[in-house]
């Protein structure tokens, strides 16, 4: 009780301190106006092309063919994550349940959307390489900038080892396995206990590396062009505002902003990618109501068009695979906090 009461303190605390930035940045509401609608067009195109290439990836993550369980479980999670402070891990639980009740083992689910989510972080680790040829041919980029891509970088690259440790190493995923099984004992009391869920995730970890392994070049190439398109969108976003920095600089400022969204204090990161990334926008050359608009609208294609779409997805699984939304909804709540 007090871990979580001190949890939304923090969460609080840190809307209240990025308060300004979000007024200044929801405050140029009015101005999305000058942005042709062409340029909203090309951005929404985009941001469904880097969704639809996370959905392959995860796809071949947990072995099956199901379009329909695949994009719209990880519409809802994604949904739940953007609403719940410190959704990350609600939103992934979220989704391993729906993954789950379409017929998906438990193990397999964890393990492939692990192994789809470390791909993933290991393409973002790999963009800011990319700058670098730019950079050495005298593009200049500003020394906060570049700081602030190392600590991005660090940061990513943490959650980056974290990941394979839990790909490599046997004991991590066996203590995982240990929690899940007492967690669902003392949950369901009235059932025999489970004893063998450390034993099944290694064996289904094995399962989905020998998938991955097979299809290593689409799980790529699927995983580049989340990051891509995902890019691509704030490049748009730029040029909807008539800014024309370096790509290369603003990679690096976009590298920074995908860190602060991984921050858990507030869901998605609010407030922390609008206040990193208006800032780092500054720092590469676009003027100040240039940034303030540009990461408006990048937001809002990125971040909050794809929340009423995971509401649908929740209410469609809930009505396929038979359990109220808001119930189950309350369940990962619960257990996030």
């Amino acid at each position: 009780m007090l871990t979580r009461i001190a949890f939304f303190a923090l969460t609080g605390i840190s809307l209240y301190l990025l308060a300004p930035t979000l007024v200044q940045v929801f405050g140029s509401y009015d101005e999305l106006g000058r942005l042709s609608p062409w340029w909203l067009l090309v951005m929404v195109l985009l941001q469904v092309g880097s969704f639809a290439c996370l959905w392959a990836l995860q796809r071949i993550a947990v072995n099956t063919r199901d379009w329909f369980v695949v994009v719209w479980s990880q519409l809802a999670g994604n949904a739940f994550a953007r609403v719940v402070p410190g959704g990350g891990a609600a939103g992934a639980a979220l989704q391993y349940r729906y993954l789950n009740r379409a017929g998906v083992p438990t193990g397999i689910a964890v393990t492939g959307l692990t192994a789809s989510n470390l791909l993933v972080f290991g393409v973002l680790l790999a963009l800011p390489v990319f700058a670098v040829p730019s950079l050495l041919n005298g593009v200049h980029a500003d020394a906060s900038l570049l700081r602030g891509a190392g600590a991005a970088f660090s940061l990513l690259l943490v959650m980056f080892a974290g990941g394979v440790v839990l790909l490599v190493f046997d004991r991590p995923v066996e203590a995982v396995g240990e929690l899940v099984q007492k967690a669902r004992n003392r949950a369901r009391r009235r059932r025999a206990p489970r004893t063998d869920i450390p034993e099944r995730l290694l064996e289904e970890r094995a399962l989905i590396l020998r998938v991955m392994g097979r299809r290593w070049w689409e799980a790529l190439l699927a995983a580049i062009g989340r990051w891509l398109l995902d890019f691509a969108t704030l490049l748009a976003a730029l040029y909807a505002v008539g800014a024309t920095p370096s790509p290369a600089a603003v990679l690096l400022a976009f590298v920074i902003a995908q860190a602060l969204g991984q921050i858990p204090l507030t869901p998605g990161g609010l407030g922390f990618v609008e206040a990193g990334l208006t800032g780092t926008l500054a720092l590469v050359g676009v003027t100040g109501g240039g940034a303030v608009l540009t990461t408006l609208a990048y937001r809002l294609v990125s971040y909050w068009l794809p929340i009423p779409f995971g509401v649908v997805g929740a209410v469609l699984l809930g009505r396929r695979y038979g359990k109220d939304v808001e119930d189950e909804a309350e369940e990962i709540a619960e257990a996030a906090g």
